[in-house]
């Protein structure tokens, strides 16, 4: 009990008043969340090295057994366990924890936060399932049958209430730029899912459906979607991972401010005309192309901003570098975003595009962003967050997180000029022609040469997978002997209101 007086020394009342529970933050949730990230970081890419093995080892396809195990089936499984499983996980644990933090509130929605959790869980074993046996709409990164796709709409909408609520209630003024590209991020990917999403079912119960739409319309909404899954997925979301993580690693402030909010607005909106890229050279309107590839140009400047902004942040702290491997990770990730959204403006460029597309220099391309960008500022991140919400100081091993992260980028170079040589070598051979016109390389011969540097790709596709089981076995040792803790939600004073 707690007494307060009121009035004058002489005539105070006491006053008898219940103490309040200290109010706390959720971290229950984003413990969920991101131990499951670290756990479906592996089962992923676990089989994106299964199915890079099965291009070298045709074998592996396990045709005797059945289509479940075939390249075909593996391969949008892989995809999907990476972007929504890994990434979705990561993204929610961190945004999740960032609101929090930045926010000075706890999580809004009551039981909402871990219906997230438990919905997104579903989706995935939904995936996992589906997938394999065959269930598909045919379209890159959203290919997951209807009645799957009604879940996630539920389930982001639960996840834009809390985060969005969560900013709603904040006992600070200032919205703190990270929440921008997370509530960018959510906004954009529940519009681009919904869209482009829309069918009519085959039955009610049949899992099959047929797109509203047609011919290049429905490429073109496609393609719409799916760079913008790239774009807001995989790069608004992790840019406010970003924002928030590195200034903390570091110990310094944010670079430029302003410059973080002119790098939101920038890239939010160009990169939503990006996707005509992908449809060059179809029956897609001529304009509608040469719009997706000028756009496409001009998000190299707001995206270099970014990663400028990011790297520069170091400044007066470079040194820790030296030292520190969690900063490593988050620094390295930067320089991969620089490359992959460097390489991506000239890879829409007609000409470029001639020979790269429908080579394994696409291939390269996605993966310098997905193993460099995404999944190194991902496991940075969580590498930071882990000890604070089980009461640690630091990870159970600073070695392994070091050893984890050369044997990482290693695997992540082999893999990237791996797939450029072999790219590039197919796109040369596939444009050579006779006098007469026909093709001086079959298609078989090209597969033929490209063996070896599949061969590489699947090495450093172990290499990667390796460091994410070091990964796992360090978080393990880290929560396996702590207690979770509940951070206790500090008073502020009024003029920070």
């Amino acid at each position: 009990m707690e007494t307060q007086t009121y009035g004058g020394a002489a005539g105070s009342i006491p006053v008898q008043k219940a103490a309040a529970e200290p109010q706390t933050y959720n971290y229950h949730v984003v413990r969920q969340f991101a131990v499951m990230t670290v756990v479906w970081g592996v089962v992923g890419m676990l089989v994106g090295v299964i199915a890079a093995a099965q291009l070298y080892f045709p074998q592996l396809n396990l045709s005797e057994v059945g289509p479940w195990f075939h390249f075909g089936r593996l391969r949008p499984l892989h995809t999907n366990a990476i972007i929504f499983a890994f990434g979705g996980c990561g993204l929610i644990a961190t945004s999740y924890y960032v609101v929090q933090r930045t926010c000075n509130a706890r999580l809004y929605g009551g039981w909402l936060p871990a219906f997230t959790f438990w919905g997104w869980q579903l989706v995935i074993v939904l995936a996992a399932v589906t997938l394999p046996m065959g269930y598909t709409q045919g379209k890159e990164y959203a290919e997951l049958a209807w009645p799957i796709d009604i879940l996630i709409t539920l389930v982001w909408v639960a996840y834009a209430i809390v985060f969005f609520g969560t900013i709603a209630k904040r006992k600070v003024q200032h919205i703190y730029v990270a929440n921008w590209f997370y509530g960018g991020f959510i906004l954009a990917v529940a519009l681009l899912h919904v869209v482009n999403n829309l069918a009519v079912p085959a039955g009610l119960f049949d899992m099959t459906s047929y797109p509203i739409y047609g011919g290049a319309i429905d490429a073109m909404v496609q393609w719409w979607y799916g760079h913008n899954a790239v774009g807001f997925f995989l790069t608004a979301g992790f840019l406010g991972m970003m924002y928030y993580f590195v200034p903390k690693q570091a110990g310094r402030p944010v670079y430029s401010y302003r410059l973080s909010v002119v790098h939101f607005w920038a890239l939010i909106f160009t990169y939503m005309w990006a996707g005509p890229h992908h449809l060059h050279y179809t029956a897609l309107p001529d304009w509608t192309q040469s719009l997706g590839m000028v756009l496409s140009l001009i998000l190299f400047a707001p995206s270099w901003g970014g990663m400028i902004n990011g790297i520069m942040t170091l400044s007066g702290a470079w040194d820790k570098l030296r030292t520190d491997p969690i900063l490593k990770f988050l620094i390295v990730s930067l320089s991969f975003y620089g490359m992959s959204t460097f390489e991506g403006p000239m890879m829409s460029i007609k000409s470029v595009n001639a020979l790269s597309h429908y080579t394994d220099w696409t291939v390269g391309h996605v993966h310098s962003g997905a193993l460099g960008w995404v999944g190194f500022v991902t496991i940075g991140s969580l590498y930071y967050l882990i000890p604070r919400l089980y009461g640690k100081k630091e990870m159970y091993s600073v070695k392994l997180i070091n050893a984890h992260f050369w044997i990482a980028t290693l695997g992540v170079v082999l893999y990237i000029t791996s797939m450029w040589a072999s790219g590039v070598m197919q796109g040369l051979m596939w444009s050579q022609l006779n006098p007469d016109g026909t093709l001086t390389h079959s298609f078989i011969a090209s597969v033929s040469r490209s063996m070896p540097f599949y061969l590489i790709r699947f090495l450093g596709g172990l290499l990667y997978l390796s460091g994410m089981c070091i990964m796992a076995y360090n978080v393990y040792r880290t929560v396996a002997d702590a207690q979770p803790v509940e951070a206790e939600i500090p008073a502020l004073p009024k003029t920070e209101h």
